[in-house]
């Protein structure tokens, strides 16, 4: 669970309504069913016509990372990296095998079969750096679902606020009604940049960094095992993994 993120969200939605209530106009002003549909309701349409499917519904899968982000424990896996070095230095690679059937992972199934199978160091890294490669971009799209959320907001807000305005201008002739067309109008503008700043950008960001985190792991995973295909010391190895998350 990732704490800040979890105090964060609460956070923000805290900011806006005792912002609103400190300023004099209430909770109440802050909601504008015109408003939502244009700035929110237009903000999913705009990103559907950007994104793919596969990339939206990815992207879709990924928003839990913001607060549950993959386990990754850079100790335990340095820990079972060394421990396939020195089974592989005692007993040879075929004493590996058990391990890639115990190994749920897909990636490190994939390296550490390749490394049973005797494959060259370069092979290994070739192969890994592709599908390491292909994941970070594949994850990095879909980030950016939200980064592309957070750029159509704001202006969708000002369109919002244009139109709310464009009705002001219609009913000019009773005073009555300019003061709650004005505050309605604006409200538009909240949502846009609210969402963007408070929701949509900060959540493209957290997960770009859980991404990268995500790649460094895995580009200590291909290290270690082109490090065992090397029959490096496991000292060596352990050492050499370390200075990846220093």
């Amino acid at each position: 669970m990732d704490i800040l993120s979890v105090i964060g969200f609460p956070l923000a939605f805290l900011v806006l309504i005792v912002g609103s209530i400190l300023k004099g106009s209430g909770v109440a002003a802050l909601w504008g069913p015109a408003a939502f549909v244009i700035v929110i309701i237009g903000t999913i349409s705009s990103i559907l016509v950007q994104t793919p499917l596969a990339t939206f519904k990815h992207g879709m899968k990924m928003a839990k990372w913001v607060f549950m982000p993959p386990k990754m424990d850079s100790k335990v896996m340095i820990q079972k990296i060394v421990d396939w070095s020195n089974a592989a230095r005692k007993q040879g690679l075929l004493a590996l095998e058990a391990s890639v059937e115990a190994e749920t992972d897909s990636f490190i199934k994939k390296g550490l079969q390749l490394l049973v199978d005797g494959s060259e160091p370069d092979m290994i890294r070739s192969v890994l750096e592709v599908e390491l490669t292909t994941k970070e971009h594949f994850d990095l799209q879909g980030a950016k679902v939200f980064e592309g959320m957070g750029i159509y907001a704001p202006t969708l807000g000002i369109i919002g606020a244009v139109m709310g305005l464009m009705s002001v201008m219609a009913n000019l002739a009773d005073p009555s009604k300019l003061g709650h067309g004005i505050a309605a109008a604006f409200v538009a503008t909240i949502y846009g940049i609210g969402a963007a700043n408070l929701f949509l950008l900060p959540m493209a960001s957290k997960l770009k960094a859980v991404v990268a985190d995500q790649t460094r792991m895995r580009e200590m995973i291909v290290e270690g095992l082109i490090s065992i295909s090397r029959g490096e010391n496991p000292r060596n190895i352990e050492a050499k993994l370390q200075g990846f998350f220093h």
